[in-house]
């Protein structure tokens, strides 16, 4: 990076992981699982939080060997402009990128804002009004928790992460010492007839499962401020993986062996009615209550990331040069925080939770990535001087196999969505094309003459 970033490497292994891990979690699986279930109409759902599990992994190779190499503020706008050529084709994907991501940064946080305040209606009764200031009252609690140094930061996500395992194991531990296997078997006739019927339930379940994954790049937003990052970033990274895969796939079996899946993918509060199920409604007021604080801790963690993307951008001349400056005391791009969640807030009065999941997965697929895995198999056989701290297994079959299932789940989504993802790089480029021409940036660079 040309410029250097005002930033403190304050956060250490369990801090980047647990930062993940709570993005990780946060609202998603908890809504999500009625969306699977009626996606793919049956147990067999579980199969899609497998598909789930294997692109995150496959993906998380991209991820590690680029945040290991290039550990930088920005995530995926560093790596583009790296993986392109910072002065020709990686200019113009990374704006593309950060274009993407002042629209599906914002939304990430108000899905989680709208998921908390539609829980939250177990406890309260709320109508559409009330849901939205809840929502919006969530967004700015979230600017006031975040706007500290990032030390303090990296202490409070420990204590959330401490929280969302318990909520978790709590509901693993229920779900297991109240297991009915014939619950779990009652599979629908032709289940598992693999006609093109089975395969558009399972990408459109995957985009739910999916939805739930994202995160485990989050460490990579955050380059600038990991301690040892060619260390800490891939460890960070296949840990999260890990324990997050296995703890959601015990969580759908256990709700599978609780309560029937025909209920099951009818249900608001899924999690609420499964502790219902076994201890009444006291046991599922509580786990309400820990479950939102699951979805604030997501939330911190996801907008915390995001928050370091434009200002990279920034820094570097190739965004609005507000989102460049930092607190002169405690040291992180405020002014990007305070922007990105006034946008939110405008998305949250006008979004619907399940469209929202939807576009947030559909609208960075293409660019963010497919071009990053593109990107890296290119820059590894191309540029093979360069050193990678470090290299993914079988290389480069990781990144093709990520490749292959981000198409399957981009073609899945419904044409609306599709056309929606195609229209914005669109428009994005048009808005490129037209500052690239008044800076005299690539394609329209003035010759300097010798």
């Amino acid at each position: 990076m040309s410029k250097k970033e005002n930033l403190v490497r304050g956060l250490g292994l369990k801090e980047a992981t647990a930062l993940n891990m709570i993005d990780m979690v946060g609202i998603g699986p908890f809504i999500t699982i009625p969306f699977v279930i009626g996606a793919m109409n049956g147990p067999q759902c579980i199969l899609a939080w497998v598909l789930g599990a294997v692109l995150a992994y496959m993906d998380g190779f991209v991820w590690a060997e680029l945040g290991a190499a290039f550990p930088h503020a920005g995530g995926s706008y560093v790596f583009l402009k790296k993986l392109y050529g910072e002065k020709k084709w990686g200019g113009v994907f990374s704006f593309l990128y950060i274009w993407q991501t002042s629209i599906q940064a914002p939304l990430v946080i108000a899905s989680g804002a709208l998921g908390f305040a539609q829980y939250l209606t177990y406890l309260i009764r709320l109508n559409a009004v009330q849901q939205k200031v809840v929502a919006l009252s969530i967004i700015v609690l979230l600017c006031w928790l975040l706007y500290r140094k990032i030390s303090d930061i990296g202490r409070i996500s420990v204590f959330m992460w401490v929280v969302v395992a318990g909520t978790l194991l709590w509901l693993i531990f229920a779900g297991m010492t109240h297991f009915q296997s014939k619950l779990i078997l009652d599979f629908p006739k032709n289940a598992f007839d693999f006609t093109p019927a089975f395969f558009v339930g399972l990408g459109m379940a995957s985009i739910k499962t999916i939805y739930s994954f994202l995160g485990y790049y989050n460490v990579c937003h955050l380059g600038g401020e990991i301690k040892e990052p060619e260390i800490n970033i891939p460890k960070s990274i296949f840990i999260s993986i890990s324990g997050i895969a296995v703890l959601y796939l015990l969580m759908q079996i256990s709700v599978l062996g609780v309560i029937p899946w025909k209920e099951a993918k009818e249900s608001t509060f899924i999690v609420s009615t499964f502790f219902e199920h076994i201890y009444g409604t006291g046991a599922a007021k509580v786990a309400t209550i820990l479950i939102l604080f699951v979805a604030l801790s997501s939330l911190f963690s996801a907008t915390l990331g995001y928050s370091r993307v434009p200002y990279a951008a920034a820094l570097q001349g190739d965004y609005f040069r507000v989102f460049a400056r930092t607190h002169p005391t405690k040291h992180f791009p405020h002014y990007s925080l305070l922007i990105l969640c006034g946008t939110a807030l405008v998305f949250t009065l006008f979004g619907r939770l399940s469209e929202v999941i939807t576009a947030i997965i559909v609208l960075r697929i293409l660019v963010q990535f497919i071009g990053q895995a593109i990107g890296l198999i290119v820059l590894r056989y191309r540029r093979k001087e360069i050193y990678f701290p470090y290299r993914m297994w079988l290389f480069p079959l990781p990144a093709i196999v990520s490749i292959c299932i981000w198409l399957f789940v981009f073609l899945s989504s419904g044409l609306c969505f599709i056309l929606g993802a195609l229209g914005a790089i669109v428009l994005g480029l048009s808005v490129y094309l037209v500052k690239a021409w008044y800076e005299h940036r690539f394609p329209f660079e003035i010759p300097v003459e010798d």
